[in-house]
């Protein structure tokens, strides 16, 4: 099993480290424009290996894509991150070239991968991977639900004063602070609903914490944040590597599900060795289905910024 990094920052390097530890996969490269980045990367991640008990081989390339060649799963982190204040639409004009031109360099090496995209707006930017190779449909996959839904559990949590062993909980939606649809009709704690210990109040408050998420932590950090983003990654590409058929919420091209088309947004899929290989309808509530609704809309919006 090969995975491709590209991006060898904060997120980059972070999802490396993950997918190396997990010991899954044979093969972990790193790509990055800034010369001699990616290579160090590799090369401190390396040093770990007899420290932290793992196999992988992890190597770094400087914008050579032929070390990519025939990787099963590729991961598009590259792009510029949030600053505080900004939003994940306020990289677009940027991103959206850096990921066009990535995909496309990606594909020709190994056409027959499964892209995860990571770079913001990210249903934006995994629309625009659809738009521009030609891969089937399950094999482009947007991460974003799976690092909002393990932000809403750790709200959760805290507010449950529980492990967070103890809650499950997803988030669908767009990748956004408006976007977010935080489900807490199925939340749960021990397979028994949150409304049982938590007021709708207090549920408010958590869902509303969790859609600011990302931009809490740039405002702390000065930055994106890299730790969850990483081991979200790890844990779809883990799905996929050992075709573990797990649900994780994902940006995915629709086609009528959920009364949208056109576009990607964040829905519960069942991951394998395949990509998608089921997109899973969720009974919404009322107020949950008008805010996916709205949430379609802006990523609609964003969409049509992009020069397709």
């Amino acid at each position: 099993m090969k995975v491709t990094v590209v991006g060898a920052g904060a997120v980059g390097a972070s999802c490396a480290e993950y997918i190396a530890i997990k010991n899954f996969a044979s093969e972990v490269v790193i790509l990055d424009i800034k010369e001699g980045y990616a290579e160090g990367k590799a090369m401190d991640l390396m040093q770990c290996a007899s420290l932290n008990g793992f196999d992988t081989k992890i190597t770094g390339s400087t914008s050579d894509y032929s070390k990519t060649a025939n990787s099963d799963i590729c991961v598009i982190t590259s792009g510029i991150p949030r600053k505080p204040g900004m939003t994940r639409e306020e990289l677009i004009g940027i991103n959206a070239g850096i990921v066009k031109s990535v995909s496309t360099s990606l594909v020709e090496h190994s056409p027959n991968t499964i892209i995860i995209v990571v770079s913001n707006p990210m249903d934006t930017m995994t629309y625009l991977v659809h738009k521009t190779v030609n891969l089937p449909k399950n094999r482009i996959i947007g991460m974003g639900g799976a690092l909002d839904s393990a932000r809403f559990k750790y709200r959760l949590a805290e507010a449950l004063e529980a492990p967070i062993s103890d809650v499950d909980g997803m988030v669908i939606g767009g990748h956004s602070d408006k976007g977010m649809v935080p489900l807490t009709s199925h939340a749960t704690r021990n397979s028994i609903k949150v409304s049982e210990f938590l007021s709708e109040e207090r549920l408010d408050q958590v869902a509303a914490d969790t859609k600011v998420g990302g931009a809490t932590l740039t405002k702390l950090l000065g930055t994106s944040a890299w730790y969850a983003p990483g081991a979200a990654v790890s844990g779809l590409v883990q799905a996929i590597a050992c075709d573990q058929k797990k649900i994780f919420p994902c940006s995915v091209l629709l086609d009528g599900e959920y009364g949208l088309t056109d576009l990607c947004i964040g829905v519960p899929v069942v991951l394998g060795k395949n990509g998608i290989e089921k997109i899973v309808d969720v009974s919404l509530s009322a107020a949950e289905k008008a805010h996916m609704a709205e949430s379609a809309e802006g990523v609609k919006k964003t969409n049509g910024l992009l020069e397709l």
